[in-house]
């Protein structure tokens, strides 16, 4: 009789993940081969008499079955056994699939307040913002003149007299005069830096590291640039407004208190043409100060802005605020009136100059990048101007 509680032919037991695949298929292809020559026999015996089966026919099975046992152990990385994910990814996984619906046991798992625990798991985001300090420009250039040179300095004559008329009778000669005339130079000065960034970082960035080390770079001269159009000494620095004696001042009373008279006296020491295009300059603390004078009825003398994008103004003229100006203080000079136009001139050598050196220290894996800024700035007509100087005690 045939045995039909034996196994089924072909069916391998795979008996546990330890099992090597390999190991495996060889041993049920080794059983296979025994126990079909077995059923075969068993079959012969129990059908003894019987029209055999042909031969060929068992055999194409046999081939059949030991082909799809070939194909199996021929498949790209069937010999390969795959890594399993530890605790610590599989909880995470589903975490992220239930969020906190995921079972108790796997939230344990992710604590983040311990790294060994999952918390190294919990992948940090790098955010495309970048956090800069803010920096405060000057705002000079905006309102003086600028003009620009191919030479290392300009010459602009000027006119330091007129002639001398004098009225006369019929018969009377005229006497002769002349114009005073001079010179005005302002020279080109130059600052500079250079900054040394990784070859690796320019490299892993993107372009990122060296566009920010450019925007860096524009700020710091934009600052040292207003900075000395301000305070500038005249040696190595273009002349500062605040530093040019020639310019005249208006000395207040108090080392620390300014008047509602002072800024009259002040903005009427100009000439008219001057006046009517003159400019408030200081800086915020002077102006809250600024802000608080009241005339003799007790009405505020600032005038907020009722337009858009127009200053405010003081005895109708705009107040411009500037950083570099400095704090009210005996001897200080805190605030300067006039046409910046007119009194102020800036000339532009060379624009914000970038080089980016790769060679100098190649050999260290580092980029220099060479920057320099050519500039020259001074008064040019110091009637326009006027300063107020505190008193100084």
């Amino acid at each position: 009789m045939l045995d039909h509680t034996a196994a089924p032919v072909g069916v391998i037991e795979y008996k546990g993940e330890s099992d090597d695949p390999v190991t495996v298929v060889t041993a049920a292809i080794d059983a296979f081969k025994g126990e079909v020559i077995g059923r075969l026999e068993k079959v012969e015996a129990a059908q003894a008499g019987a029209k055999p089966e042909p031969e060929t026919k068992g055999a194409d099975k046999l081939v059949e079955r030991l082909d799809k046992l070939e194909a199996k152990l021929n498949r790209p990385a069937g010999g390969e056994k795959k890594d399993e994910p530890s605790t610590e990814r599989k909880a995470f996984g589903t975490y992220l699939r239930l969020g906190n619906a995921a079972p108790a046991d796997e939230l344990k798992t992710l604590t983040v307040s311990s790294d060994p625990q999952g918390g190294y798991l919990a992948p940090t985001e790098l955010s495309t913002e970048f956090i800069r300090d803010l920096v405060e420009f000057s705002p000079i250039r905006t309102l003086a003149s600028v003009r620009t040179t191919g030479a290392p300095s300009v010459t602009y004559p000027k006119r330091t007299g007129i002639t001398n008329a004098k009225w006369k009778g019929e018969t009377q000669a005229s006497e002769a005069s002349e114009p005073g005339f001079g010179q005005l130079e302002i020279p080109i000065r130059e600052v500079n830096t250079h900054v040394d960034v990784s070859n690796q970082l320019l490299a892993d960035s993107a372009g990122a590291a060296e566009a920010e080390v450019r925007l860096a770079l524009a700020e710091d001269f934009g600052q040292k640039e207003g900075l000395a159009f301000v305070k500038g000494d005249g040696v190595l620095e273009p002349t500062g407004i605040l530093t040019d004696a020639s310019i005249a001042h208006t000395l207040t009373a108090s080392p620390m208190v300014l008047a509602f008279d002072e800024f009259l006296t002040l903005m009427y020491a100009i000439p008219a043409a001057y006046r009517q295009r003159g400019t408030w300059l200081m800086n915020g603390t002077t102006l809250a100060a600024c802000r608080k004078l009241k005339d003799l009825t007790g009405n505020y003398i600032w005038q907020p802005s009722l337009q858009a994008g127009q200053p405010e103004t003081l005895f109708g003229r705009p107040v411009i605020e500037a950083v570099d100006m400095p704090d009210i203080a005996a001897a200080a000079t805190p605030i300067i009136f006039g046409d910046f136009a007119t009194g102020y001139r800036i000339v532009d050598r060379l624009a914000l100059s970038i080089l980016v050196n790769p060679y100098s220290r190649a050999t260290e894996g580092v980029t220099r990048i060479h920057a320099t800024r050519r500039v020259g700035a001074g008064v040019v007509q110091a009637a326009a101007l006027r300063k107020m100087k505190m008193a100084a005690s």
